[in-house]
């Protein structure tokens, strides 16, 4: 039954399609067509276009992107068939198109990163990809050329850049597991060996395009936010130890501030942005404040303008040793402090200061109670 539910919650965060048109969905290339050019900049500052691959015989276009679960599971597939087919003449180049201002924070569940350029050039050197990642991102105008469907699309075009394939890598959508139909690969090596393309055309699976017309969903999400009941609760020093035990299920991100505290004010909308992306996962942020008892609605009405709805307390007395005993022992009292705990209450990361929001999300989306794939 959880497994079904993680399932779920990964096709309802990443709107996944499956062989579906959404009405702004513009028609998938047709076998036998001519592959349009683009010019379009790459994470490595070059611009390419069909020129920059005429040396290969065969060119394999992949649309993907950093965010989607299932286009991270392809990942190291992608890499693979680029390494296996290397000298073969066969060209690999992936591209992602999803505007950067369509995606949901909801929909970033299952990554540390969004879909932006800069973003992309992270992700290009985290996994040492070993072919070309361009932008499309911008005005889209290739995606809207090639009509993929989800991420990963793979089109395949032969020596004289016609279509020969387009669908699905294989049909296998987890970093794990063994494929039945290796359908990329068939196509590939039916036309190194001049044969036609067996199966010339699959569904695909994976996450929905974000095209710039859903850019207005953005701001219902934001909008939605305003409306979620906001509260502050008095927590005591047992309340407190009992936080920390995490005997839920949940990785527990903790945050100790206060309305006093400039970093602490800084950062608070870096923790709402986790809260935001991770929330249906297993896991949950907590705000605690370490404002007097006296100044609750001070610090109530500061939530409340950061739309905090994730769990938030106030400590119950003024004093703040016991406050820091009852939270981590190794802290040494300086605000902000933060703490990633897991169920448990193994605390994996401590941090006395404002954090690194990247190496936050990273250390979130990494851990094993939530992970990167579903």
């Amino acid at each position: 039954m959880r497994v079904f539910h993680k399932l779920l919650l990964a096709i309802t965060l990443c709107v996944t399609v499956f062989g579906a048109f959404a009405a702004d969905q513009p028609e998938t290339l047709k076998i036998g067509a001519q592959a349009p050019d683009f010019n379009l900049l790459g994470v490595d500052g070059k611009r390419y276009s069909l020129k920059s691959f005429a040396g290969a015989d065969i060119l394999a276009i992949v649309f993907t992107c950093n965010h989607c679960p299932t286009a991270q599971a392809y990942e190291e597939r992608i890499k693979k068939l680029t390494a296996d087919y290397k000298a073969k003449k066969v060209a690999v180049v992936a591209i992602s198109s999803n505007d950067p201002k369509a995606i949901l924070l909801d929909e970033l569940g299952y990554t540390d990163m969004s879909d932006t350029y800069d973003e992309m050039k992270l992700r290009a050197k985290d996994m040492a990809y070993n072919f070309p990642y361009l932008y499309d991102g911008g005005d889209q105008k290739i995606a809207l050329a090639y009509g993929p469907v989800a991420t990963p699309h793979i089109f395949i075009f032969d020596k004289a850049r016609k279509l020969q394939y387009n669908g699905r890598i294989d049909d296998v959508e987890k970093p794990t597991g063994t494929p039945k139909n290796l359908d990329a690969k068939n196509a590939i090596e039916a036309l190194l060996a001049g044969k036609p393309v067996p199966v010339p055309a699959t569904k695909t699976f994976g996450c929905s395009m974000k095209w710039a017309s859903k850019e207005d969903n953005v701001k219902k999400e934001q909008t939605a936010w305003a409306k979620e009941p906001v509260t502050l609760e008095t927590i005591d020093e047992a309340g407190l130890k009992e936080l920390i035990q995490n005997k839920s299920d949940k990785l527990r991100l903790i945050n100790v501030w206060a309305t006093w505290c400039g970093p602490c004010v800084t950062e608070f909308p870096d923790f709402m942005v986790m809260h935001h992306m991770y929330r249906r996962r297993d896991f949950e942020f907590i705000s605690i404040s370490a404002d007097n008892p006296d100044k609750k609605d001070k610090a109530l009405k500061f939530l409340q303008g950061k739309f905090a709805s994730n769990k938030n307390y106030i400590f119950n007395i003024e004093d703040k040793y016991k406050l820091i005993e009852a939270v981590d022992s190794k802290w040494q009292g300086a605000l902000p402090y933060t703490i990633l705990v897991e169920p448990g209450g193994k605390i994996v990361y401590s941090q006395q200061g404002p954090i690194d929001p990247a190496k936050m999300k990273k250390l979130i989306v990494e851990n094993k109670y939530v992970g990167r794939y579903y």
